[in-house]
């Protein structure tokens, strides 16, 4: 299945791009292509655990790596679903050949 989404552009995100499926709201109008790749990952992992396990799956590991990392960045850069769409952001392809439930790949202990 390609996962497309639906392209928002929008000037109060404090982010630069953020996926709620089955959109991906972006602050710049001209986004690069790797962004937009990187939502779409997010638009995947939120097909596969649905939104609410999603988030609420997101929001409890982001809590255990912030009492990990102590720093807010550091605690986002390490989220299972970040590190698997930073890693495989740049890879255009990477949906195409992406394993069912890839992000578990990229939990740390």
């Amino acid at each position: 299945m390609k996962i497309k989404g639906f392209i928002l552009s929008t000037s109060f995100l404090w982010v630069e791009g953020m996926a709620v499926f089955p959109f991906i709201f972006l602050k710049s109008k001209k986004p690069s292509r790797f962004l937009i790749n990187h939502e779409r990952i997010h638009l995947k992992q939120q097909l596969e655990l649905g939104l609410i396990v999603f988030y609420a799956w997101y929001f409890i590991e982001y809590i255990i790596r912030l009492v990990q990392y102590r720093k807010h960045y550091l605690a986002y850069l390490h989220i299972s679903f970040e590190r698997e769409a930073f890693q495989n952001q740049a890879d255009l392809e990477y949906l195409k050949k992406r394993p069912f439930w890839a992000f578990l790949r990229y939990l740390k202990r």
